[in-house]
């Protein structure tokens, strides 16, 4: 009973400490503001106006490039076209007969819109032979993340995403964040599990499921 006791009062003075060095902060911010005059609080807003003025100019100039849509491009050219415009850009490589690649689609519908500072583009992989021999693209759907027009990262099917159908779009984003082509203000060293709902692999037939993509049987038809 003593050191139980003993250990709560030391743990009582370990919060205790941490509550005076807190409100010790929070002191010494309302003392720089007593401190400021008109001119100094005047300039903080002028500052801040600006910074607002910039991020909306920067939004403005992402969106006349394409941003904030998902697009489906349809030729190799146009992928390059896209990576010397943009310097940050997440591809979708697809085909139709695969119910992952339209899963993958939804998810970067909606990441498309709320991260403007990146380019989402999907490309048909049957119509692009030189890219996805290329690049290696094997598996569909296949997520290229490109910088400065190279391909810096990439998350092939859904092994990253807990190798389920169920995944949220939160993982996808913090996967896709680890490449550093979309910001991200989470803790990139742990991934969203609290959202990430049980794992269950759903049975479905084998042409809808995460496939492998062979370009020489499938582009001479």
């Amino acid at each position: 009973m003593a050191a139980q006791a003993q250990q709560q009062e030391m743990i009582n003075q370990m919060v205790a400490g941490a509550v005076e060095a807190m409100e010790a902060s929070v002191d010494a911010e309302l003392q720089k503001l007593d401190k400021m005059d008109e001119d100094d609080l005047e300039a903080i807003r002028e500052r801040r106006l600006k910074q607002m003025q910039k991020a909306q100019e920067k939004k403005q100039e992402y969106k006349n490039l394409g941003h904030g849509k998902y697009d489906t491009i349809t030729s190799e050219k146009e992928y390059f076209e896209i990576c010397k415009k943009s310097d940050r850009v997440v591809c979708l490589f697809y085909i139709d007969t695969s119910f992952r690649c339209k899963i993958v689609d939804k998810h970067l519908a909606q990441l498309c819109e709320k991260h403007y500072e990146a380019r989402f583009i999907r490309l048909n992989a049957e119509k692009a032979p030189f890219l996805t021999e290329r690049l290696k693209i094997k598996v569909m759907p296949t997520i290229l993340m490109a910088k400065d027009a190279v391909v810096c990262d990439r998350i092939v099917g859904f092994d990253d995403l807990g190798n389920s159908d169920n995944f949220p779009t939160s993982l996808l984003e913090w996967r896709i964040a680890q490449s550093k082509v979309i910001n991200y203000s989470g803790d990139l060293t742990r991934p969203p599990v609290e959202e990430v709902k049980e794992k269950k692999m759903v049975k479905i037939q084998r042409n809808l499921r995460q496939e492998e993509f062979s370009s020489d049987s499938e582009l001479d038809d």
